[in-house]
């Protein structure tokens, strides 16, 4: 009994936080939104290059989605650290999409992260195509929505 209560409040914690980060970037100013876009993009290009399609997690096995949200967990916690915290704010966005995949009430906030960050102004994709310029990374075809969260 005690294990069920922990567990679902550990749920409720995940959708909290991102419906937390949903609501964030509903009332950010553009240039937020834009850095979110941008940097969730550099991201989907940096995993790309390790042969991780991150577009495509959906189709992922719940193994491959646990080890990705527990490295990611990790990763997102060193950048913080260092305290760059735009390339961790674009890596918690595939992290809270990874965890929805695995909980369906996390998947609401998750589909509106998305839509809002489809919906970011050009200077996202300007940015974009300047962080993967500066990492020598190849362009990406655009702005996407992960399958599943449309």
């Amino acid at each position: 009994m005690f294990n069920d209560w922990k567990a679902e409040k550990a749920v409720a914690g995940l959708v909290t936080e991102a419906q937390e980060l949903s609501d964030k970037l509903g009332t950010a100013k553009p240039h937020i939104l834009d850095a979110h876009a941008a940097m969730a993009r550099l991201w989907a290009a940096r995993q790309a290059v390790e042969g991780t399609d991150l577009y495509a997690m959906a189709s992922w096995k719940a193994p491959a989605l646990k080890k990705f949200t527990s490295a990611t967990q990790t990763r997102i916690n060193a950048l913080r650290k260092a305290r760059t915290w735009d390339q961790a704010d674009g890596l918690t966005i595939w992290l809270h999409s990874a965890r929805a995949l695995s909980e369906p009430r996390i998947l609401a906030p998750v589909k509106e992260i998305w839509r809002q960050l489809a919906h970011a102004g050009p200077n996202a994709d300007a940015m974009a195509e300047e962080l993967l310029a500066e990492e020598g990374l190849s362009p990406d075809p655009g702005r996407a929505i992960p399958k599943g969260f449309a």
